[in-house]
């Protein structure tokens, strides 16, 4: 390696760090790629954490780049590709809602998505409760006259609905509505959104005055009703700055374990909720942290703010900053406050951050806890920090799956989640399922084992998994129970484990048991789940192509107008009829031919 060291060149590039296995454990960028890769194997090393990842180093790889601004692009695109155990990757899992104004339809409407899409719609968030998003769409539509329905419904409307009569809509599926008004009204939508409510108000005001001078008093009864509404709104909202921009802060707290970091949202000067993110066991320190946190976080340019204060300079801020201007397509700025209105707002985000740490400290004691009296009532060897659960799902044998939860210590990580499809048991046999997951299952050394392996169904199924893990020479390596429902004369599941002839009692720690239950309900809805996903593919191959008339083009209206089989079941002969390339005799053959293959 030290020859390696040797002859690595001195320009801007990426550098992969290997394990003994071939595996990526580190990457990273260098404006001098020879300076940077040394330092590594240089005494003494820079800190604790470094020298962790250095003895696990048998080999590296370079990148050259022409400039250091392609290294961090790289770089990003690498950590995301490989997944390196010893870098900062930020696991968002499900995203916050956000609304989505689509302005490619003519009369455009308000939806809420998780992700953003480069369609030209305009998208308001993120929301970080779903409630105050709900209640935010709740009070557009009752004081603004967006249309509501769909697009699908807008397409097969023949009269106006409700909303119309109620005055709540224009009507534009089934009217001819100016085009004018209806921008109209999507231009004060977006200023309400955008955080622009003083403005909007103003507006209104302007308008309302002229609609009483010129005698139309419902018109202007109408705008003094808006304007009552928003101003109770803007009461409710929280100012945090005078100059109503909008700007990310970012606070974090630092513990032995664990980093997490809270991200404060100001829109129009006004605080609109915040988001924790938690980095179990980081490697790095606080500045490489933010700055991995900014890399993979500002993936969408409609989420990019002015300006992101931090709580400490970033050694390449001007590069990350140019990186996210492309993507905005406006000017970015990272700022570390030193006084004023700004470094309140940081010291804001930090306390919401330790607030959150220390809540997270909590729960982690007290997930601690219940683990430790689970391990004292089942007698288990070992601590059970990986449970796994399985259950299977079918109909008469139909299309036979299983699935396998994960819970890591105390919750559940859905990353570690496994579907299986029946391969080898042709008629229906709960237990012969069971055996071939789990011969599956075991059969996979990449996977870890767990400390406690849960199955449902009582003693059957404990007895199966005991002669699966016999026969493969595991019985002395994993402790398992099994979970049985409760029957008409007993109120709770009963838990079972080898040998005992009866089931555990759990009478005074009823929340060790409500835990092993909530892992089995977890298991029964993952594995109902993907049996419904199996169902739905089979339906749609076989019951839609079955159909005489219906070839791949009408299929293909079929499920992009309705976009599922249960709706297009539930549809009227007449919608499915007014469909391209359909009539009246192919709507009956698609309703005859999917009544006769009913799917829930």
């Amino acid at each position: 390696m030290i020859n390696d060291l040797n002859n690595l060149p001195t320009g801007p590039g990426v550098y992969l760090m290997k394990s003994s296995k071939g595996k990526v454990i580190y990457v990273g960028k260098a404006a001098n790629l020879k300076k940077r890769v040394s330092s590594y194997f240089k005494r003494p090393l820079p800190d604790p954490k470094t020298a962790v990842m250095v003895r696990h180093i048998v080999s590296f790889d370079t990148i050259l780049t022409l400039t250091e601004k392609e290294a961090l692009i790289f770089e990003a695109n690498l950590i995301k590709k490989h997944q390196p155990h010893y870098n900062v990757i930020l696991k968002n899992g499900k995203g916050y809602p956000l609304i989505r104004l689509d302005r490619t339809h003519a009369f455009p409407n308000l939806g809420v998505v998780r992700k953003i899409n480069k369609d030209g719609s305009l998208y308001f968030g993120p929301y970080s409760s779903a409630h105050s998003m709900h209640q935010t769409l709740k009070f557009i539509k009752k004081n603004f006259k967006l249309r509501k329905c769909i697009n699908k419904n807008f397409q097969a409307r023949i009269r106006p609905c409700i909303q119309y009569q109620m005055k709540a809509c224009l009507g534009p599926c089934c009217l001819d509505v100016n085009g004018d008004t209806y921008a109209k009204i999507i231009k004060e939508v977006s200023m309400f959104l955008k955080g622009r409510t003083p403005q909007l108000i103003k507006h209104l005001k302007s308008e309302m005055q002229t609609a009483a001078d010129q005698l139309s008093y419902e018109l202007a009864a109408e705008l003094r009703d808006r304007i009552n509404a928003l101003e109770k709104t803007l009461e409710q909202q929280v100012s945090v700055s005078s100059d109503l921009k909008n700007r990310d802060v970012i606070g974090m707290v630092h513990g032995a374990d664990t980093a997490l970091l809270t991200l404060m949202f100001v829109r129009s000067g006004c605080l609109t909720g915040t988001r924790n993110f938690n980095l179990p066991a980081p490697l790095a320190g606080p500045k490489e942290i933010i700055r991995a946190f900014i890399r993979q976080y500002y993936q969408q340019a409609e989420l990019i703010p002015a300006e992101i204060i931090v709580p400490t300079p970033l050694e390449d801020s001007l590069l990350i900053q140019e990186s996210l201007q492309e993507i905005k397509g406006s000017k970015v700025k990272i700022h570390v406050p030193a006084r004023g209105p700004k470094k309140q707002l940081l010291q804001m985000a930090i306390q919401n951050a330790d607030q959150a740490f220390q809540d997270f400290l909590t729960n982690v004691r007290a997930d601690h806890e219940l683990l430790r009296r689970l391990q004292k009532i089942l007698r288990l060897p070992k601590f059970p920090q990986r449970i796994e659960c399985f259950d299977n799902s079918n109909i008469a044998g139909t299309h036979p799956v299983a699935g396998m939860v994960v819970f890591q210590d105390g919750r559940r990580d859905k990353s570690a989640y496994r579907t299986y499809k029946i391969k080898t048991v042709p008629q229906q046999d709960d237990y012969a399922y069971m055996a071939e997951v789990l011969k599956r299952r075991f059969n996979r050394p990449s996977l870890p084992f767990p400390d406690l392996l849960m199955v449902d169904g009582g003693k059957g199924q404990l007895n199966v998994a005991l002669r699966i893990l016999q026969e493969l020479n595991l019985i002395d390596k994993l402790n398992v129970i099994g979970i049985a429902k409760a029957e008409m004369r007993c109120r709770h599941d009963k838990i079972y484990k080898p040998g005992v002839a009866n089931s555990i009692n759990f009478s005074q720690d009823l929340d060790l048991l409500l835990f092993l239950q909530r892992i089995r309900d977890e298991s029964h809805r993952f594995a109902i789940s993907f049996h419904r996903q199996q169902r739905s593919k089979t339906l749609v191959h076989s019951a839609l192509d079955s159909i005489p008339g219906i070839g791949i083009q009408r299929k293909k209206n079929l499920l992009q107008y309705f976009g599922s089989i249960k709706k297009i079941q539930e549809a009227e002969l007449k919608t499915i009829a007014g469909l391209p390339g359909f009539n009246q005799k192919l709507a009956c053959a698609v309703s005859t031919a999917l009544d006769n293959n009913l799917i829930q």
